[in-house]
């Protein structure tokens, strides 16, 4: 009775095999990595379209008025404006009851991933922890009070700042807001320049090109960052940004349609930081202006 035969496949076979599968994953990896991406920018624009949404119901159960903004900081009894990241605030002042977001908008979001550009570095670690607890919350990885906590997102509903162009930004102030110079932009990705943390640079929750991560620390969640130098400007750089507006609807803007926007340092005559201090410039599409 004859050995039954045996097959396999030889050296060449092999190697034949393993080459045909590293080249369909050459080709594949650069499509899943856009399929990848463009998912995230998908759940980026429902992030923020859900957000106008909460900030809707929110005035339709407040008398047509969306809540104060939480994007200040105060010192002894004044305040000024701040960050429009800002979800929670140091303390609470007389014309803001609250200090955290969630306080207005937690009963319409209990997701705070909704609060979060998934384009970003990383998440918060705390964001959920710091979104329920609202008031409350106190940064458990330290033994002083640290309670302000900045995501990803740039919110602008009563939120004032200074343009470039010696007059005022007026965020809406409620859902038929647009008219006598308010802005109808609501939530746009974070899109800034010269932060005190990184100087003459631009940052954004959308990744740069040839961008470094500026870490996460106690109030602040991680954003790219890249120096404003060799021919990186805003007409070179090259990233898809994103806002929403009162009526709920998202548009895409490119950062050379965009309009700066520096925080108030003094909320009586409108002075801007300096150059080089607090928040820097922020970027908001043109045609969220009137």
């Amino acid at each position: 009775m004859s050995e039954p035969f045996l097959t396999g496949f030889t050296l060449v076979e092999l190697l034949v095999a393993i080459s045909i599968i590293s080249l369909l994953m050459g080709i594949l990896l650069p499509v899943l990595s856009k399929v990848r991406d463009h998912a995230r920018t998908v759940v980026g624009a429902d992030n923020q379209k859900q957000t106008v949404v909460a900030a809707n119901l929110f005035a339709c159960d407040n008398g047509g008025f969306y809540p104060p903004s939480v994007s200040y900081v105060e010192y002894g009894g004044n305040w000024n404006w701040y960050d429009p990241r800002t979800l929670a605030s140091w303390n609470t002042t007389p014309m803001h009851p609250h200090r955290a977001m969630s306080e207005y908008l937690g009963s319409y979001i209990k997701d705070a991933s909704i609060m979060f550009c998934p384009k970003a570095p990383e998440k918060f670690k705390y964001l959920q922890e710091a979104w329920d607890a609202g008031d409350e919350w106190n940064n458990p990885d330290t033994t002083f009070d640290v309670l302000a906590f900045r995501g990803s997102y740039c919110y602008y509903w009563n939120y004032i700042g200074w343009l470039d162009n010696n007059t005022l930004f007026r965020g809406p102030r409620g859902p038929s807001d647009g008219i006598r110079g308010q802005s109808t932009v609501m939530v746009t990705c974070y899109f800034g320049y010269d932060h005190r943390r990184v100087p003459k640079s631009y940052g954004s929750c959308e990744r740069l090109k040839g961008a470094d991560v500026v870490a996460e620390n106690l109030i602040e969640s991680a954003w790219w960052s890249r120096p404003a130098s060799g021919g990186f400007n805003l007409s070179t750089i090259n990233v898809k940004l994103h806002a929403a507006y009162t009526d709920g609807h998202v548009e895409s803007f490119k950062p050379s349609e965009a309009v700066p926007m520096k925080a108030i340092m003094n909320r009586f005559t409108n002075e801007p930081y300096p150059i080089g201090m607090g928040p820097g410039d922020f970027y908001i599409p043109g045609n969220g202006l009137r």
